[in-house]
């Protein structure tokens, strides 16, 4: 999927120039959507038919998809904010988690890195591993290629600056619409996670999703951030500051702990790999559900 970014990099660079009107930059931040929907679904299309035709491709077809689901690599990347909070101090844990956050890492405390490491654990688990699986579920390859693609755009050009705000308002719009359901279920499996989990709280991840979800800034980040808040009896959120510009945002688990740690973040793994297996074994049950009803 490299070459997605590289085909949204070249739209914005010939659809969105400077010297147009915001209207005539928001049409075409349309007619850019459209392209970056329906290339990768051509694409995906084309290799189902091509793996069709093989004795294992359902297999390959599989082995795929699975490809666009980033358990492993999130978690990789948020244990190593707790570990460099560990072996390097705030410094090294400051420049770990500038590595998946945008907000400004020298304003950041040991609980600031902290808090930033487990929201983006949330939010990517929701963004980066429920709604690729959700949408391979729904409508195979070729509809978690359109997600996937959808999301490297919201990443890309979906922000407010002054270059993208007209140009990338289609992408960040239809990025919100895709996730609405995958947020909704991350939520809910982090909520039943917590069941399992020691030390977390069902009870209070379900209160923090009812209270805290609905006034993030975000229409899906919030639901996947108040479970995880709530499940530890952490808050997390709130005001953030992105190049230099104070944001606000509410908490996600008011009333939770704001002076986080590293053994917070490892919580939020724990946490994060149960509801990760629960989603495993949903998918697989409902895929041998099909196969014996088929």
């Amino acid at each position: 999927m490299i070459w997605i970014g590289s085909l949204i990099g070249y739209l914005d660079r010939t659809l969105n120039r400077a010297t147009w009107s915001d209207k005539r930059r928001r049409i075409m931040g349309v007619v850019a959507l459209v392209i970056i929907v329906v290339a990768p679904v051509a694409v995906a299309s084309a290799l189902v038919w091509a793996f069709g035709m093989l004795p294992l491709g359902v297999v390959l077809i599989a082995l795929v998809g699975s490809s666009i689901i980033a358990q492993r690599s999130l978690a990789t990347h948020v244990i190593a904010v707790a570990e460099a909070l560990e072996k390097q101090g705030l410094e090294g844990g400051r420049k770990a988690v500038s590595m998946i956050v945008g907000r400004d890492p020298k304003r950041l405390d040991e609980a600031g890195v902290s808090r930033a490491a487990i929201e983006s654990l949330a939010e990517n688990f929701s963004d980066g591993v429920v709604a690729p699986a959700f949408w391979l579920t729904v409508g195979g390859l070729p509809a978690a290629a359109a997600y996937k693609a959808v999301n490297t755009a919201d990443s890309m050009i979906g922000h407010k600056n002054e270059h993208h705000r007209a140009f990338g308002w289609a992408s960040a719009r239809f990025d919100d619409l895709i996730n609405l359901p995958a947020s909704r279920l991350s939520a809910l499996l982090i909520i039943i996670a917590a069941l399992i989990v020691p030390g977390a709280s069902a009870g209070n991840a379900w209160r923090a999703v009812w209270r805290d979800a609905r006034h993030h800034r975000s229409p899906n980040a919030g639901w996947p951030e108040a479970a995880m808040a709530g499940a530890l009896g952490i808050s997390i959120a709130g005001a953030r500051y992105y190049g230099g510009v104070l944001a606000e945002d509410s908490e996600m688990g008011k009333g939770g702990r704001r002076d986080l740690t590293a053994g917070d973040i490892r919580a939020a793994l724990k946490l994060y790999w149960a509801a990760d297996i629960l989603m495993i074994t949903f998918i697989g049950a409902l895929a041998a559900l099909v196969i014996v009803l088929g």
